[in-house]
């Protein structure tokens, strides 16, 4: 019944002009071309489609034909005996019908599916889409922005793998499609690589536009999240890696190498400025060209392209800006390339090679602060221990005065007590080298040391602190103190620890005495009163709650909740202990010059 309504359709319209096929003919040559397809009509729909009386009405009307096709070769699977004849149609009508009629209909076809069948679609209608862009008379660039556009847009929304595993399943499909998206780009690439070698520049600038756009938006994704395999022997059969070789290597043959690219970027007057990009592609140009310092830094993609004579202070401060991007963002495979590219140029430097003027650069200050935010607040061990080793790096990199710049900016607005011991740490080890030389570092003794002495050595809230919460930094504060007391005697006063005594012990040692009593007595009542409610609500129920520090400990055993509470008694009585060592060395020192002063021998 179907193959008689389409012979009908077509019998009439053979008589007819295409000027006067109307629309009630599209209509009806649609439906009965549905039919067809759907009763499995596929030898006599291909006759049609081969008959050259019918060119015209194909020409014209063909089009309507694919998205049927299309929908048949997706909902059946490969092992079917007609697919090839379903194939050799969608071949057909690519080739008869009118291309911009075509170009539409093929884009709409890839906007339509989600999930898994993205790449399916892709993949089936890459190479029809090349043909049909390929006939079109002219505007050629807008239709290859199109559908670079359209492709990029559905392939972002595919899940970009993360492990090896991953990569070789390639369960969505996006590695195949990446693959099969540079065999779709390159005679795109080549036309404007041959405009360009006949100086047919106005012509083909548009294209080289359009083709740039799509290079940056593939670095932001998939190539900006994209994990690669770190053997150098399975980098060959990396697919994403071969897909970010080939893209660099596209921006190279438009006109766009490594080295314009990187050193361009961050210039009032950027080699992309003329470009009209959309508000979200503008926003997405910091993201791309962070990953493409990544690519080539890291990865080493076409770095042999860079001069060898650049100094490594030049290559730092040229990424710390894509560095800092890296670190702002919030999912572990992006930041993990900051901390890797941050690696990468701290590795070139000489220690104490990088002059405090640097951190007058914005960047040269956020970068530690986002390390500081990797260490504190990234659930994964390996990055936040790599997020301390990278901090620790920048600062063994920094000269004198940029590791006390440093130290005062990240006590002042880490917020984190475990952090704060860290620099403390690092305050005693510049202090312990400088007393070590023959000429004092002015920055680690004197009246700068007191400086910083007076963020370390104080309570944010005296007695009223919250000890417990703040216990790293306390005990890296009396440590601190403890080896001052020791090493720098009250004669010498090099560090200028002496003269301040009196406002170290009103601002820290006396208000920590009161506020150790204070703790002590009040964990002491709580695992007194847990002790009574354990007992008590033992014979009701199995577990019991407690308020510590105004906030109460979650549900748990009571035996668990002691342990808890004792744990904190045993924290108080180490600081304690330490503390009372301090006061100690210090009694021990000044002793002599009161019996002095009072005649005492």
């Amino acid at each position: 019944m179907a193959v008689e309504e389409l012979q009908s359709i077509i019998k009439r319209c053979q008589i007819l002009e295409e000027q006067d096929f109307k629309e009630e003919d599209f209509g009806l040559f649609q439906v009965a071309g549905q039919r067809c397809i759907e009763e499995g009509h596929v030898d006599q729909l291909l006759e049609v489609i081969q008959n050259e009386n019918n060119k015209v009405i194909i020409e014209s009307m063909g089009w309507n034909l694919v998205g049927p096709v299309v929908r048949y070769l997706l909902q059946n699977d490969k092992e079917d005996d007609k697919r090839k004849d379903y194939l050799l149609m969608l071949d057909f009508l690519v080739k008869l019908c009118k291309p911009k009629e075509l170009l539409l209909g093929l884009l709409e076809l890839i906007e339509e599916p989600s999930g898994k069948q993205i790449s399916q679609v892709i993949l089936l209608l890459l190479q029809p889409l090349q043909t049909v862009i390929q006939k079109l008379p002219n505007n050629k660039a807008y239709s290859v922005g199109l559908a670079l556009s359209t492709l990029w847009s559905q392939l972002s929304l595919l899940p970009v793998p993360y492990s090896k595993e991953q990569i070789q399943t390639d369960d969505y499909g996006l590695c195949q499609c990446c693959k099969a998206l540079i065999e779709f780009t390159q005679p795109f690439v080549e036309e404007v690589i041959d405009d360009k070698e006949k100086s047919l520049k106005k012509d083909n600038e548009k294209l080289k536009d359009e083709l740039l756009k799509f290079c940056l938006k593939s670095l932001k994704c998939p190539l900006l999240t994209a994990q690669f395999l770190e053997q150098s022997e399975e980098a060959g059969n990396d697919p994403l890696r071969c897909f970010a070789s080939e893209i660099i290597g596209f921006l190279s043959a438009i006109g766009y190498p490594i080295p314009k690219m990187i050193f361009n970027h961050g210039r009032k007057k950027r080699i992309w400025d003329y470009l009209e990009f959309e508000e979200e592609e503008d926003k997405q140009l910091a993201d791309s060209m962070a990953s493409l310092a990544y690519l080539v830094f890291v990865q080493g993609i076409s770095m042999d392209q860079l001069p060898m004579v650049l100094s490594p202070l030049y290559l730092l401060q040229l990424n710390m800006g894509h560095i800092e991007v890296f670190l702002q963002r919030t999912e572990e495979s992006i930041f993990s390339k900051g901390l890797d590219l941050l690696e990468n140029g701290l590795l070139r430097l000489e220690d104490h090679s990088l002059p405090y003027q640097y951190l007058e650069i914005k960047s040269f200050l956020t970068v530690p602060q986002g390390l500081v935010k990797v260490m504190t607040l990234c659930p994964i061990e390996t990055l936040r221990k790599k997020g301390l080793a990278m901090l620790q790096l920048y600062i063994n990199k920094l000269d004198s005065q940029g590791k006390y710049t440093l130290f005062r900016c990240l006590l002042n607005t880490s917020n984190h007590s475990g952090v704060e011991a860290f620099i403390i740490q690092n305050i005693k080890n510049q202090i312990d080298v400088s007393l070590k030389r023959t000429h004092n570092n002015k920055w680690f003794t004197g009246p700068q040391l007191i400086s910083l002495l007076d963020l370390v050595l104080f309570l944010p809230e005296g007695a009223e602190t919250d000890l417990l919460q703040n216990s790293d930094r306390i005990m890296a504060s009396l440590n601190l103190l403890r080896y001052l007391v020791i090493k720098d005697n009250e004669n010498d006063n090099q560090t200028g620890l002496w003269t301040e005594l009196r406002k170290i012990e009103n601002n820290f040692l006396k208000p920590l005495h009161t506020g150790l009593n204070m703790s002590k007595a009040h964990y002491e009542a709580e695992i007194k009163n847990s002790k009574e409610n354990s007992q008590a609500v033992q014979k009701s129920e199995d577990r019991c709650s407690v308020t510590v520090g105004g906030e109460e400990i979650p549900n748990m055993p009571p035996e668990m909740q002691l342990k808890v509470l004792h744990s904190a008694l045993f924290t108080f009585d180490l600081i304690e202990s330490v503390l009372a060592r301090v006061e100690e060395l210090i009694e021990m020192k000044t002793k002599p010059t009161s019996e002095e002063n009072t005649g005492i021998k």
